[in-house]
């Protein structure tokens, strides 16, 4: 519809069951999200992942989140899951995001760590070489794995972002604040792992739920399976 405002996008991360995977279809997320990360609770191998992809293709969009992965195990991520997108959870550089993207034909979507505005400015380059943006809260600086870690950030660093760049938001989001955070940020997407979970990687079903009405609440639209299209574009 023209001038019709552009759909918000939800991502349910660290899915490991293809319960948890119809779960999250069911309640009307866009995409999926498979981490293969090792010291991660909501990790999977690669066979796992392939058969979790297989069972969710078509019904929404695959993510695979990796850290700082080297291209053997990229290319075997590639092989298995033949995802829609690679989120990249490291310190992988503008560079090595684009090599990542153009050697494997697959969009990038690099998450970056929010604490104060100054982090907010490094997202520019890898927006301006046609990258996705995601912002989380930057992890304690003696944390073992990446991401928020179930926090939020200082949304009002964000505030004053340029209305033009686009970006899924992430960190500490669970049913009770995605609301807030949708009304406050307009952010292109919201992406979810420990706010749906019941336990580290275990994803709870009512949880899901209600952060996807939460989300669709906010944003005034219907449910629709065509959101995760615009975002893959």
């Amino acid at each position: 519809m023209p001038g019709a405002a552009p759909a918000l996008c939800v991502k349910i991360c660290g899915l490991s069951t293809t319960e948890s995977l119809d779960w999250a279809v069911a309640a009307g997320a866009d995409l999926i999200g498979l981490v293969s990360f090792e010291k991660s609770p909501r990790h999977v191998d690669l066979d796992r992942m392939a058969m979790l992809a297989d069972h969710v293709r078509g019904r929404a969009g695959i993510v695979v989140l990796t850290v700082n992965a080297d291209d053997e195990r990229l290319a075997r991520i590639a092989e298995a899951a033949r995802p829609d997108l690679l989120q990249l959870h490291g310190k992988e550089t503008v560079e090595r995001a684009s090599e990542i993207s153009g050697r494997f034909g697959i969009p990038v979507m690099k998450a970056l760590g929010i604490a104060t505005r100054e982090d907010v400015a490094t997202a520019r380059p890898y927006a301006e070489a046609g990258h996705r943006l995601l912002f989380d809260a930057k992890p304690p600086k003696d944390a073992t794995r990446p991401g928020g870690l179930g926090a939020t950030f200082d949304w009002s660093v964000l505030e004053s972002l340029d209305p033009d760049l686009r970006f899924m938001l992430s960190g500490g989001l669970d049913p009770n604040n995605v609301g807030e955070a949708v009304n406050r940020l307009h952010p292109a997407g919201v992406d979810v792992s420990s706010g749906v979970e019941s336990a580290p990687g275990t994803k709870d079903k009512g949880l899901i739920e209600a952060f996807v009405h939460k989300v669709r609440e906010a944003a005034g639209r219907p449910l629709s399976a065509a959101h995760s299209r615009e975002l893959l574009a």
